[in-house]
């Protein structure tokens, strides 16, 4: 099997449910957050003239200081060039996110951020749309630091427009004082002795949860499955959840259920899970990819077409590439690093994290993951209402 992600695109409409649905309270998402567009619209004015970036990310994706509640990496950019950056973490998931801004989009309107960013499969969408801006020239010289891995993904083969802002796997998490030993396979993850407990919660995330229980059954995610592979995962989900394996099917918010001991264990995120043990510090959670195969995906920095300050962002995204920069911010994200010469700069203050292989995975690792493959139209409507159906939303 060959060692690299294979490749993926899907311009195709979803109805998928959150990647990385807000954790309200527990992630720092104020009322201007949630107000997202209609607020940081009336700001546009302004923030352009000031020199503010603005930013819309997903909650937990950033350094963050609670002593100073301040971002440092944000603040060491500004002091550095003098731009001021109004970072919002005003992504709940791809779909709501996106069906927020693009009618101003699609009328050529300022949506409120000069900065967004999706997953991959929407930012192909995006990028399809022509709803965003091409780098300008020497724009971000950096971006020549970009990973291999990543550097000519479908969406935007020559990166052009998009750089991803880290990569995201997808496999089991537990609770270390309700399952000592962990998990190693999806048999243990469901074994007998969890049936009728429902003590088991999967995202809702169809590529991630249905990804994970068909690589399960011997599917190739990343190949040309077919439509009875897929709907054969989604049978095997529904009788896990009527059996009560299952007990619920959630966002971002799994980790809340997760550090409460509401369930015992997870198909979770793995930059999460660290982040829990940052939280509780102690390491108190455990995550592992299964034997049979963990998903990767990619969340990705891209100028909205409507922004007022391309500048600006150019010089942000251009500062996250930045190799020692792009290591102090893995360092406390831990998801996968996408930027070249990041590990060797965090071997410099923390020679242990270096060495993470859910920061900077080996061949080995990456051998177990896979992207799930672009689906049509026709594809994407079929599968998502068939997922959404047992997951309680059809």
């Amino acid at each position: 099997m060959d060692h690299s992600i294979p490749p993926d695109a899907d311009f195709a409409l979803s109805s998928a449910v959150s990647r990385r649905a807000l954790l309200a309270g527990a992630s720092g998402i104020g009322a201007a957050s949630l107000l997202g567009v209609n607020l940081a619209s009336a700001e546009a004015a302004s923030a352009a003239a000031s020199g503010t970036v603005r930013w819309a990310n997903w909650g937990y994706y950033i350094d963050f200081d609670e002593k100073t509640n301040k971002y440092p990496t944000l603040e060491a950019f500004t002091k550095k060039t003098g731009i001021k950056v109004t970072y919002q973490e005003a992504i709940d998931d791809n779909d709501t996110f996106t069906a927020k801004v693009a009618p101003q989009l699609r009328l050529k309107k300022d949506i409120g951020y000069d900065l967004v960013t999706p997953t991959e499969w929407m930012a192909a969408r995006w990028i399809a749309s022509g709803y965003t801006k091409k780098f300008s020239a020497g724009g971000v010289p950096n971006k020549k630091n970009v990973i291999d891995l990543l550097a000519h993904r479908p969406l935007d083969p020559n990166r052009e427009q998009s750089l991803p802002w880290a990569g995201i796997i997808a496999g089991i998490a537990w609770n270390k004082k309700k399952v000592p030993g962990g998990f190693k396979t999806m048999d243990q993850v469901f074994d007998k002795k969890y049936k009728g407990k429902r003590q088991i919660l999967v995202l809702s995330e169809m590529r991630d949860t249905i990804g994970l229980i068909m690589m399960w059954q011997g599917a190739d995610i990343a190949g040309n499955f077919t439509e009875a592979q897929f709907m054969n995962a989604v049978a095997k989900f529904e009788q896990l959840v009527n059996d009560g394996y299952i007990g619920q099917i959630k966002g971002q918010s799994y980790a809340q259920d997760l550090q409460a001991g509401n369930v015992s264990h997870v198909i979770g995120w793995s930059g999460d899970i660290a982040q829990l043990n940052l939280q509780v510090g102690s390491d108190q959670f455990g995550f592992a990819v299964p034997d049979s195969g963990g998903t990767f995906s990619s969340d990705n920095l891209m100028i909205p077409s409507t922004a007022k300050n391309q500048a600006g962002a150019e010089a942000l995204i251009n500062y996250y590439y930045d190799p020692a920069v792009a290591a102090r911010l893995s360092a406390y994200i831990n998801y996968v690093c996408p930027v070249k010469g990041a590990q060797e700069e965090m071997a410099k203050f923390n020679p242990k994290q270096a060495k993470n292989e859910l920061i900077f995975p080996t061949a080995a690792t990456f051998k177990k993951l896979h992207v799930f493959r672009g689906l049509t139209a026709a594809e994407q409507l079929k599968f998502s209402t068939a997922f959404q159906k047992v997951a309680g939303n059809g």
